[in-house]
């Protein structure tokens, strides 16, 4: 019983005793309890215990709320069993159509706040949740469409879209515009936004088909081999853009423009490319442009007959074109045997071809007649000419009469040609009637003009390669009578000597001659050889070469003792007198020239010194010499007085001394200096200017340096106090800064209170206890039976202490 109570509140006692009639059983239950102990706590009853665990909201309701009538068991467990309108609020008539148990989205905690949806067990569309009232609707950037939500998205993954694109209103970009739905890509091929005109929402790609009206740019744009087929290998050769032949509506047959092709019209013509030549064309090369043209290929207007094979009567037969006139002379049909191609008119006629006599075409009418000056003949024109070559004419002169000039004078026959030698006319002379020509002799008694006339390399043989140079004028050395051994006359020669005195045509220069590139005439004279007149500016070698005492006139024997290269002293422009002399050929001493007779010697004021000038001067640079005092006699001040050589400087310390007390010839700097024959004070030369001076850090005093220092050991410092104001002690050796505490000579008073007495120094050192309790003040001239002195310092020689 107690434990009974204990699970009930005083709340629920009440609906209990009103349950069973009055106070009957709540006197029942308390009297039950009223013997023992206080009832336990109501919250020691686990409700986990019934199997149906409180969470959330559940652990503040009432427990009559579920327990209904005091029944415990059999309490209903599932949300709809009691939330059914009459024990709880059941599901609200606005509530979405689900089968779904509550607890599939609500929770103990919060009930209005769902925690999950599961769409699985929903009945109805979509939108009849998401209408924005019930739920969130579409969106308002969602696409446009009237398409059910699920016809697109699944309640397990709303995202990622299997998008039905069949009841979209609008038009592709009006989703497909970056931001709403992905955009068109960045590699795409300029176009429109007119997506539908190549792609299909049953099938996006791969595109089967393109609507090339909605692309912009090029056709190389996307023909490039890459985004699309680009243009095949066989293409004709071509930089135009396809445009230009091609229309996307209908891309063949192509409206080809030919101002762009290159290549010639073989390259595409060829019968695969494009159309080739008709099987009846003329037989001719490939070049077909040698006749038409792009711009209006037939009819042909030119034909050019160089690029045609085959005879002329493949094609002037009459039929594929024009053939032989009527009044064409009688022959065969091989035009080209006297026609040509390039110029028609003006035939090389093959008479091999032609039939019947001369005079048949040679009438005066069809062919050219006889001419009115031909000599007169009846005779048949073979009799002389020949159809092979009809000049010359193969004349017969056997029964001529008279001389040649009787016909051959120009009107009945030919005459001398204008080319001819100037002769007589006297052809038989030189011609025969057998062999007119090559004439075989010449008999110049009938010829007239210089040899040159007819002698010039054509007419007839010209001066040989190997002539020497000259003029033209061949009867200056030769005579017809006998051409060889001419005597020559150089008057009219050209060229240089050695064009002909090359040891071939003419005797060369010989061996012994000097080595010289010049020409002969630069030196001789075609008027007299010898003596020449020798040039030396072209000359090659040195002059020993040719001045050897042999070939030409040798260095003389009172020459000054050098090399053999003349040209480092002498000029060939001017040989003497010399006026440079390069000393590094002059072999021996100085001395050996500079001795006053062959060079100039040494001078009147030169220095006292010996005969070898090369201890001092140097042959490159004579002044400025480097000079050696070994030799020299004589003191410093011999040659060293400013006139003959440097002199002391004006800033030189004073002194007499001669100069190599101090300095030496070895090393002039620095000087050992020896003080003792120096006037003057100290300071007369170390001022700083003629030698070093007092260190800046020096002990600042008026005093001269002598007062310290001594010219024996400068840097042993000795200073007596001579003044009479430093009696005995003070003359000691106490070190200087005892007293001179500063760098300076003037040394101020440490007890400036006591000065002049001995206590202006010695306050600090007094000591009382040594003084029978006196002062310093009272002692500060140390006067007394201890400190006595003379006169002016009132101490004794003795030690202080």
């Amino acid at each position: 019983m107690r434990r009974l109570i204990s699970m009930l509140s005083l709340k629920r006692l009440r609906w209990l005793a009103a349950l069973f009639g009055g106070g009957a059983l709540l006197a029942l239950l308390l009297g039950a309890s009223a013997g023992g102990s206080p009832p336990a706590p109501w919250t020691k009853f686990d409700h986990d215990q019934t199997g149906f665990e409180l969470r959330g909201r559940h652990r503040t309701v009432d427990c009559e709320s579920c327990h209904v009538n005091g029944v415990f068991v059999g309490t209903p467990k599932t949300c709809e069993s009691c939330h059914n309108g009459v024990t709880a609020p059941g599901k609200s008539s606005s509530h979405l159509p689900t089968t779904d148990r509550c607890e599939s989205c609500h929770s103990d905690n919060s009930w209005l706040s769902v925690r999950r949806m599961q769409h699985m067990d929903v009945t109805g569309s979509c939108t009849s949740c998401h209408n924005g009232t019930l739920a969130i609707g579409k969106p308002l950037n969602h696409i446009q469409s009237g398409n059910d939500c699920e016809s697109c998205h699944t309640t397990s993954l709303w995202t990622g879209v299997r998008f039905d694109h069949a009841n979209i209103t609008g038009t592709c970009v009006s989703c497909h515009d970056g931001g709403t739905a992905t955009g068109k890509d960045a590699k795409h091929i300029l176009s429109s936004t007119n997506c539908s005109a190549c792609h299909s929402t049953r099938r996006w790609s791969p595109v089967t088909r393109v609507d090339h009206i909605e692309l912009s740019g090029t056709c190389t744009s996307c023909h490039n081999g890459s985004t699309a087929a680009g243009k095949p290998g066989k293409h004709v050769a071509t930089t135009s853009d396809c445009s230009i032949c091609h229309s996307t509506i209908a891309w063949t047959p192509a409206n080809f423009d030919h101002t762009a092709a290159t290549g010639n019209c073989a390259s595409c013509h060829n019968g695969t490319t494009a159309t080739g030549k008709d099987a009846k064309h003329i037989a001719s090369s490939t070049r077909c442009e040698a006749c038409h043209g792009t711009v209006a290929w037939s009819p042909v207007t030119r034909v050019d007959h160089i690029e045609v094979t085959g005879s002329c009567s493949t094609c002037h037969n009459g039929s594929t074109a024009t053939g032989k006139p009527a009044n064409h002379i009688a022959s065969g049909n091989d035009c080209e045997s006297c026609h040509s191609t390039t110029t028609w008119s003006g035939a090389r006629f093959d008479h091999s071809n032609v039939t019947g006599t001369c005079t048949s075409c040679h009438n005066g009418s069809t062919a050219t007649g006889k001419p009115s000056k031909h000599v007169a003949t009846t005779s048949d024109c073979k009799v002389c000419h020949s159809t092979v070559a009809w000049t010359p004419a193969n004349f017969d002169h056997a029964n001529a009469s008279g001389n040649c000039s009787t016909c051959h004078n120009g009107s009945t026959a030919t005459g001398k040609n204008p080319q001819h030698i100037a002769s007589s006319t006297r052809c038989d002379a030189c011609h025969s009637t057998v062999a007119w020509t090559p004439v075989t002799r010449v008999d110049h008694l009938e010829v007239s003009g210089s040899c040159v006339t007819c002698h010039d390399g054509r007419t007839a043989t010209g001066k040989p390669g190997n002539h020497i140079p000259s003029g033209t004028d061949c009867e200056s050395c030769h005579t017809t009578s006998s051409w060889d051994g001419a005597v020559f006359d150089h008057s009219n020669v050209t060229g240089t000597c050695s064009s002909c005195h090359n040891g071939s045509t003419a005797t060369g220069k010989p061996g012994t001659h000097v080595a010289t590139t010049s020409d002969c005439k630069v030196c001789h004279s075609t008027v007299a050889w010898t003596p020449a007149n020798f040039d030396h500016a072209n000359a090659s070698g040195n002059c020993s070469t040719c001045h050897n005492g042999s070939t030409a006139t040798g260095k003389n024997p009172q020459h000054i003792a050098s090399s053999t290269r003349c040209d480092a002293c002498h000029s060939t422009t001017a040989w003497s007198p010399v006026t440079r002399v390069d000393h590094v050929e002059v072999t021996g001493s100085c001395a050996s020239c500079h001795d006053g007779r062959t060079a100039t010697g040494k001078p009147g004021n030169h220095i006292p010194s010996g005969t070898d000038c090369e201890s001092c001067h140097s042959t490159k640079t004579w002044s400025g010499a480097v000079f050696d005092h070994r030799n020299v006699t004589g003191t410093c001040t011999s040659c060293h007085n400013g006139s003959t050589a440097t002199g002391k400087p004006g800033n030189h310390i004073p002194t007499t001394s001669d100069c190599k007390d101090c300095h030496s010839t070895v090393a002039w700097i620095p000087a050992s200096f020896d003080h003792s024959g120096v006037t003057g004070n100290c300071a007369g030369c170390h001022n700083g200017s003629k030698a070093t001076g007092k260190p800046s850090n020096h002990f600042v005093t008026t005093e001269d340096c002598s007062s310290c220092h001594n010219t024996s050991n400068w840097s042993s410092v000795n200073f007596r106090h001579t003044s009479p104001n430093y009696p005995g002690d003070h003359r000691g050796s106490p070190p200087c800064s005892a007293c001179h505490r500063t760098n300076s000579q003037t040394i101020p008073w440490p007890n400036s209170s006591y000065a002049p007495d001995c206590a202006g120094c010695h306050a600090n050192d007094f000591d009382a206890g040594e003084h029978d309790g006196e002062t310093v003040s009272q002692l500060r001239d140390c006067a007394g039976s201890c400190h006595q002195g003379s006169g002016h310092h009132r101490v004794s020689d003795s030690s202080w202490d």
